[in-house]
């Protein structure tokens, strides 16, 4: 799948959009392959997979498209 980084934050997250989905998927820095969490920017193309976790969904093997 791919999205767009929305949101990032100090902590190591962040929140990708979806196109075609109202709710935005949380990524945690562990999950980047390729990438390092500082090198990420807002609007940026990612490409992911969607896990089920026991706060949801939300996305693995994030890496930039």
């Amino acid at each position: 799948m791919t999205g767009k980084i929305k949101t990032l934050t100090e902590k190591g997250f962040g929140f990708i959009s979806r196109e075609g989905e109202t709710k935005d998927l949380f990524f945690h820095s562990k999950e980047l392959v390729g990438v390092m969490f500082d090198e990420l920017h807002v609007g940026d193309t990612v490409t992911f997979e969607v896990i089920d976790t026991e706060k949801g969904p939300a996305a693995t093997k994030v890496s930039r498209a």
